[in-house]
């Protein structure tokens, strides 16, 4: 029986801890992670980087868990030493394979065959790609480019050299390939969701994000939830469970928040790298604490739900945009199948789909509402783009200090922080600018507004650097969430996001960033006759106890909406804490 009811908790151990762990260590070391997280299932890796533990000893270790009630699947990481002198004029990244050369080919067959052996599951660590260059591979590629040769490479090499191989000493055996959290570099290393889904039983998602402003990779928060959900959809819904380390997490909260979205996006399993990392860690003492009161909120939610942001198969551009974004409260849900209704976010990704401009005008004229980001807009087609909107950059770049919404006579906004913003010009009454900043005499528009047949389609200008989002007045955004929210519920509040579910629940998360103090925070609902329940909040000095209905009260816009009408309800949020609400 697992200790969570809505996800399992696994540690993956790699080889080269296996092979000089003693199975009384291993024992010690299990009671620290059971007393504080709680384990239900772990992931044992017989190869890794030239390491091969001997059989006998992983069955000790099998044994053992087995014997204290836990699950155990295998893993291996496609990493490999120099295995001849030829080798060593090729240039790998991180010892990564060369799937052309022939002696490679048959080690990572052998691997397969040698977990398979002894797993009925077996993992595949992220470093299943390829960046070799070498003579061979450039032979090989021929007049194709590298990403339509390592498709198919990747293809061949999973089909005939990993599943069927295992599967043949293993009828039983599923294999499950884990995605890494790159996913805009997924199709120039070979990565193809795509096709890998129909070819192993499973997926997994890398959900590491780290300490976002200092690390490697350029990962906002928010991919911890967002990526879990554009690979289910992906995969067909086979995406097992999420993925995350302690490297590079100072603040412990940068290690706790990657464990909170990861559970936000309801995968089946949570895994946790690796054994050795996590024992007399700071880091992981709060999590088994933090996981049980995630748990018991996820219970009251459904189905995560939100805004699709429109991401094809192998494409890039403005990449994580979505995800900043997603910080400040924009109820976005990353997926690579294109609505046919409601709304939609498209980004310079979304142009990676040659029939884009046909969905989008199709989607338009029964009645969708799209909006799309500078980036989009700068590198559409000019014939496709005018045929929409008179919007256009200038090429110049403003920093802005004013805010000013149009349709209210007060609407002004003075002395803020400078952000920087793309130059956007359009044609005045043809276009209608909802929101615009600028400095000086001279401002540019946030939130244009066209029609399309019977749709709607808004460009927001997303600042230069996307992390400016941050610094944008919560007075502004509210010119823009009246219209781009889910389900007619948003949020006011600097770095908070907001997840949505189908059962009419949604969790509120402030993040920790900067300076991290409680957050005022303002629910809007445009429903008639809604009732608001706090479900489950940390009962404190700043924040309601649990199962608390909150007043609702009108909101007097002062200006002309149309049709929307909004109630609101005022709470104070914790970084770093989660609040779940209901409506009724």
């Amino acid at each position: 029986m697992s200790h969570f009811s809505n996800f399992k908790v696994t540690v993956y151990c790699v080889a080269q801890i296996l092979e000089r762990m003693e199975l009384k260590d291993l024992a010690v070391q299990y009671e620290f992670i059971e007393k504080y997280v709680g384990l239900d299932k772990v992931y044992l890796e017989p190869y890794r980087d030239g390491h091969w533990v001997d059989k006998d000893k992983m069955k000790g270790f099998i044994d053992f868990f087995k014997s204290k009630n836990v699950e155990v699947a295998g893993g291996f990481t496609t990493v490999v030493p120099d295995i001849d002198k030829e080798d060593k004029k090729r240039q790998r990244l991180f010892g990564t394979f060369c799937y052309t050369n022939p002696k490679m080919r048959d080690y990572i067959k052998k691997v397969s065959e040698y977990c398979a052996e002894q797993f009925d599951e077996v993992i595949l660590d992220d470093f299943y790609f390829t960046n070799c260059t070498c003579e061979d591979c450039i032979k090989a590629k021929g007049n194709r480019t590298w990403v339509e040769f390592r498709k198919e490479l990747m293809r061949d090499v999973s089909e005939n050299l990993v599943v069927r191989p295992a599967k043949k000493i293993n009828p039983n055996v599923k294999m499950i390939i884990k995605f890494p959290n790159w996913r805009e570099s997924y199709h120039a290393t070979g990565y193809r969701p795509d096709v890998e889904k129909d070819i192993f039983d499973l997926v997994y998602t890398g959900t590491e994000t780290r300490s976002s402003a200092y690390q490697d990779q350029h990962l906002p928060t928010y991919l911890s939830y967002s990526l879990v959900r554009w690979m289910d959809d992906a995969s067909n819904g086979r995406n097992h469970g999420t993925w995350f380390d302690t490297y590079q997490c100072w603040p412990v909260d940068d290690y706790l928040e990657q464990g909170y979205l990861s559970a936000f996006s309801k995968p089946e399993e949570i895994t946790l790298f690796q054994w050795s990392d996590l024992i007399d860690n700071k880091l992981v003492a709060p999590l088994g604490l933090q996981f049980g009161r995630i748990d018991r909120m996820l219970d009251e939610t459904g189905k995560p739900v939100g805004i699709p942001a429109y991401i094809p198969y192998a494409s890039d551009g403005e990449n994580h945009v979505e995800d900043f974004l997603g910080m400040q409260g924009f109820a976005l849900y990353p997926t690579p199948l294109f609505p046919k209704e409601g709304k939609v976010l498209l980004t310079q990704s979304s142009l990676y789909d040659k029939e884009i401009w046909g969905k989008l005008k199709e989607f338009l004229l029964s009645g969708g509402t799209a909006f799309v980001t500078p980036g989009f807009m700068a590198k559409a087609p000019e014939d496709e783009w005018r045929d929409l909107s008179s919007a256009y950059p200038t090429g110049r770049k403003l920093s802005c200090t004013r805010y000013y919404k149009t349709d209210d006579p007060a609407g002004y906004l003075e002395d803020c922080e400078p952000v920087l913003f793309a130059d956007i010009q359009h044609s005045n009454n043809l276009s209608w600018s909802l929101l615009n900043a600028g400095a000086g005499e001279y401002h540019t528009s946030m939130f244009l507004k066209d029609t399309y047949g019977k749709g709607q389609m808004y460009l927001i200008n997303v600042p230069e650097n996307p992390s400016d989002l941050s610094r944008i007045p919560e007075w502004a955004f509210d010119a823009v969430k009246p219209v781009f929210n889910y389900g007619g519920v948003y949020v006011s509040g600097r770095n908070v996001s907001i997840f949505h579910y189908d059962n009419d629940t949604f969790i509120l998360y402030a993040h920790v960033t900067g300076k991290a103090r409680p957050v005022h925070a303002t629910i809007h609902v445009q429903r008639e006759n809604a009732k608001l329940t706090n479900l489950f909040a940390v009962p404190s000095v700043w924040a309601s106890d649990s199962s608390e209905e909150l007043p609702l009260v009108d909101r007097e816009f002062g200006y002309d909406l149309g049709s929307i009408k909004e109630k609101t309800a005022e709470v104070i949020l914790n970084p770093g804490e989660f609040y779940l609400y209901k409506l009724s």
